[in-house]
């Protein structure tokens, strides 16, 4: 080989050399980038991708019968300034120096949460240290507050001029303040999610669906770009009415204070369709103040005297007795088997019809009267009153409602308690149901809070009212049990709720009322039934001729003297008053009320 073929051949091996070299400082180049500067390259490649945000959906309202808002998202703002922006520093800081005095007095002004001359030296003091976000107010702003602060001349020059920019959040009110306030809920959280109440049973409708923006760098500056439009929640429309909601619970509020009540529940029902239109819960505070604090309106409690209707409606309808038979009751306690002693609030010797013994609520004549009819064969008791859909399911859209417990009785000792309320437990709202089935000629209603879902007061979706049985009880039954529900209140000789001399009770020269008183013992832990604290009830319906309304106040823990129908009973008239005069049932013709259909 000649000395120009070995040169020949040398350069093209080192032109080899040279590629194979920088090949493979590329390969090594990369393997270096993907392992040991990988996550230094990930951070620069995410900053060079447009930053993705959540636009968040409004919460729909919850409305009353009438469309009012029972409660509502309102958009609230947090203040923020970008002190470093440039159009702030030119020309020797001209436009900061100009306006700082004007956006000081009308933060002073407008927020109030500090002077003008904190306000100043707060935002003064950021400036010069060059602040990216600074927090002008404590606290979020209001709509209103921000449309007037939004006409400060500097303010008005939008956030790339003067640095300044909202940040809006939703906070939940509800315009009513307390009223049906355990009813309608809350929420909780950032996210808003509902927590109790309709809140949380029609979390899905309320809540909506998010959108997303995404932060765009657009003509050198970055801008929010929606990506997908965020979608409102439905608004869920209430059989509440907030007038009717607004007499039922200053009734309430007025008597449980009076009486220094634990806590007081009161529900107000249309009787024919089973729509609440009131509902309200009253706790004591350890200050003495009342607040809603629990939904008492559907956790279950021993209803006392109440429940001697079930009892007695029961016996009535299986034929086991007649509303003339006759009962004997004495001053003296009544012994059951020697191991079950029974007393009368109202101790007298004599001889009761089945009906007077209602009217005077009687523990001993409704002790013998069940004993008598169901002795050895307590279960046909229990399942004749479920037969009456009572026992079926929990009537209400209240998330974490109780359910009745009627438990078959082991003994006819239990069974002769659970004739006047104890050893069973029902809320309010079952008590109410079952009432307002008597009321409505046998047929009971499920309990209605929410009639339709709307969009844009457009309605995507209803609710009709439920009938739950089409008759508890036959036509015999259901009158006997009207007649002794009716000398509850207008037999002034016996009944619980009727007029005495230091008060009304459940007696109305408006509007005309049956019903059942119920009292019943309190149960303390580790010291038993206690004498000295009751628990108060009366549940009622009225018109009594033709129904149109049931109602029930349940009243806990009053001090002494406590009375049903003085405590409860009132309650129920006074509401019943203001009711029928609140709808115009009653009108006045030549000189005779007359009920008329609304």
């Amino acid at each position: 080989m000649s000395d120009e073929q070995r040169n020949t051949v040398w350069r093209f091996a080192m032109i080899f050399i040279v590629i194979l070299l920088g090949f493979a400082a590329v390969i090594g180049r990369i393997i270096y980038i993907q392992t040991i500067e990988r996550d230094e390259w990930l951070k620069v490649a995410e900053q060079q991708v447009p930053a993705h945000r959540p636009v968040k959906a409004t919460r729909g309202n919850i409305l009353d019968c009438n469309g009012r808002l029972l409660a509502s998202s309102m958009p609230q703002y947090y203040m923020y300034m970008d002190t470093r922006v440039e159009a702030l520093h030119l020309k020797n800081n001209e436009l900061f120096n100009r306006h700082i005095d004007t956006l000081a007095l009308d933060l002073a002004t407008i927020v109030g949460e500090h002077t003008q001359a904190e306000y100043k030296t707060r935002i003064v003091n950021a400036f010069r240290r060059g602040e990216k976000r600074l927090k002008v107010c404590d606290h979020r702003i209001n709509y209103l507050q921000r449309q007037e602060l939004m006409k400060n001349p500097l303010i008005k020059r939008g956030k790339y001029k003067s640095g300044i920019f909202f940040e809006d959040q939703h906070r939940r009110i509800k315009p009513y303040g307390i009223l049906a306030s355990r009813t309608i809920g809350s929420i909780y959280g950032e996210d808003g999610v509902g927590n109790s109440g309709l809140e949380k049973r029609y979390e899905k409708e309320l809540r909506g669906e998010d959108g997303m923006s995404s932060v765009q760098k657009i003509g050198g500056r970055y801008e929010s770009v929606t990506i997908e439009e965020a979608k409102d929640g439905l608004d869920v429309r209430t059989t509440i009415d907030a007038n009717l909601q607004d007499i039922v619970e200053n009734a309430l509020i007025e008597k449980t204070a009076e009486r220094n009540a634990k806590w007081g529940c009161c529900i107000l029902m249309e009787t024919q369709t089973g729509y609440i239109r009131a509902i309200a819960n009253i706790d004591r505070s350890e200050e003495g103040g009342y607040y809603e604090a629990q939904n008492h309106a559907v956790q279950r409690v021993e209803p006392g005297s109440t429940f001697k209707t079930i009892a007695l409606l029961a016996a009535l309808d299986d034929g086991k007795i007649d509303i003339d038979d006759t009962v004997s009751v004495s001053r003296t306690p009544w012994v059951y088997m020697r191991k079950s002693k029974h007393t009368d609030a109202h101790p007298m010797d004599t001889v009761l019809t089945v009906r007077s013994a209602l009217a005077v609520s009687s523990n001993i004549a409704l002790a013998k009267l069940i004993t008598r009819s169901y002795e050895g064969s307590a279960k046909k008791f229990v399942r004749r009153i479920e037969k009456t859909g009572l026992m079926d399911s929990v009537y209400s859209e209240i998330p974490g409602a109780d359910k009745v417990r009627i438990d078959v009785p082991k003994d006819t000792v239990t069974l002769s308690k659970m004739s006047y309320g104890y050893s069973v437990e029902l809320s309010p709202m079952q008590l109410l149901m079952f009432y307002n089935a008597i009321a409505n000629d046998g047929r009971m209603m499920r309990p209605m809070l929410v009639t339709d879902i709307q969009q844009n007061g457009e309605t995507v979706k209803s609710f009709k009212p439920e009938v739950v049985k089409s008759s508890i009880c036959g036509k015999s039954a259901l009158r006997d049990i009207r007649l002794a529900l009716h000398d509850v209140v207008w037999d002034d000789h016996l009944g619980t709720a009727a007029k005495k001399k230091w008060s009304r009770k459940a007696q109305s020269n408006l509007v005309s009322i049956a019903g059942k008183t119920g009292t019943a013992q309190l149960f303390i832990p580790g010291h038993g039934y206690s004498p000295r604290h009751h628990r108060m009830t009366f549940v009622g319906y009225f018109p009594e001729e033709n129904p149109r309304y049931t109602c029930i106040c349940m009243i806990e823990d009053p001090q002494y003297p406590y009375d049903a129908g003085m405590d409860c009973g009132s309650t129920v008239r006074v509401i019943a008053e203001k009711t029928m005069a609140y709808t115009g049932c009653y009108v006045i013709r030549e000189g005779e009320r007359v009920l008329e259909k609304r």
